[in-house]
């Protein structure tokens, strides 16, 4: 039997009701069912989703990503002819990976990407700059800015929606699961140019048996399959998880290609990787592997557990690699441009004596 979360009274009857969506629970008792039925009445069906915005993207403001995966660039003049999919509304993301199928090509984006944000994630506006917006994605922690990790993107990929924050604010969440899902459904808004996926966070609005429906950061609403996702309530998060729980997250992604920056299953980076198989069981790290490697405890080589993250440097000693150990003497990673998502001999790999210790997070 599946689990229902309480949806807010506060959304109003234009949510529940209007939408076509059974409401999960509510304040109103079944004393109060003609009073209800008058106030459906007199709702516009949708006013409670309509986006709250000025329609512009100005510095010092929260705005939210609008797009599938939207990458996050060194400058506005970083983009090559090759990344013009990536920089729409909406994104071509497939099509992107097939521009950049040569290791040359994909090696190039190094340096041009500073990492990736996700459909519904919120950036605070740091400046702008004619069609781009330099912002800071408030869930990736870095020492670069307390706000968020930095970077520009074009504003065309970014919504302000104070209502959209609101949601997220006071309702229960759903986040995706699976690598990738679609939104189904959709009413209330013209803005249809995402898909969801891996650790999209969603305001969830009403349930069935079947599926969740969702407030989209442009305004709006949508469903999404309900085994796609997990529903929290407010302020609650995944159960502790244990080694063996985020070995098997992090398999899911077993042959998919590196991308530099990448935080999606659309293309991971080795510390892009390791940052979302934590997310997604509602673990914080910081965003980059430097910052990785002081997160947690230390623990020695002879005392590793599944889970753990394994952290390779310079002879300088500066990091440049993060792998999670699965146990049996092997770790799964995203190593570089010409590589996938997979699992190796750690210390085989490790060719060049670069293994500079371990940590644990959980």
């Amino acid at each position: 039997m599946r689990t229902k979360i309480a949806v807010s009274a506060a959304l109003g009857l234009g949510l529940v009701f209007g939408a076509g969506a059974p409401a999960l629970s509510s304040n109103l008792t079944s004393t109060d069912e003609e009073s209800v039925a008058d106030l459906q009445a007199a709702v516009v069906p949708g006013q409670e989703l309509e986006r709250i915005t000025d329609g512009k993207i100005e510095k010092g403001e929260t705005a939210y990503v609008d797009v599938t995966v939207a990458t996050v660039w060194t400058d506005s003049t970083a983009p090559r002819k090759v990344d013009e999919p990536a920089l729409g509304h909406p994104v071509d993301l497939d099509k992107w990976n097939k521009n950049l199928k040569k290791t040359d090509v994909r090696r190039g984006l190094t340096g041009k990407v500073e990492t990736q944000a996700a459909y519904g994630s919120e950036v605070t506006v740091l400046k702008t700059k004619g069609e781009w917006a330099k912002v800071a994605v408030k869930d990736q922690s870095t020492p670069k800015n307390k706000k968020g990790y930095p970077g520009w993107v074009p504003k065309k990929q970014l919504v302000e929606n104070d209502r959209f924050g609101q949601l997220k604010d006071d309702q229960p969440r759903a986040v995706v699961t699976k690598k990738k899902s679609e939104l189904e459904g959709i009413e209330f808004t013209k803005d249809t140019g995402a898909d969801v996926s891996f650790n999209v966070d969603l305001p969830l609005i009403a349930q069935d048996v079947d599926d969740v429906r969702v407030a989209l950061p442009g305004g709006g609403a949508a469903w999404i399959d309900y085994d796609d996702v997990a529903v929290y309530d407010t302020d609650s998060k995944p159960a502790k998880p244990s080694g063996s729980d985020l070995v098997k997250t992090a398999k899911q992604f077993d042959g998919l290609r590196y991308l530099w920056a990448g935080v999606s299953p659309y293309g991971f980076d080795c510390s892009g990787f390791t940052y979302s198989i934590y997310r997604a069981h509602g673990i914080d790290i910081p965003r980059d592997s430097g910052e990785q490697a002081t997160t947690g405890k230390k623990v020695s080589e002879g005392d590793l557990k599944a889970g753990d993250l394994l952290f390779f440097s310079t002879s300088s000693g500066t990091v440049h690699h993060v792998g999670m150990y699965i146990g049996g003497g092997k770790m799964i990673h995203s190593p570089n441009a010409s590589k996938d998502v997979y699992v190796s001999d750690w210390k085989s790999w490790d060719t060049g004596n670069e293994f500079s210790g371990a940590r644990r997070i959980i």
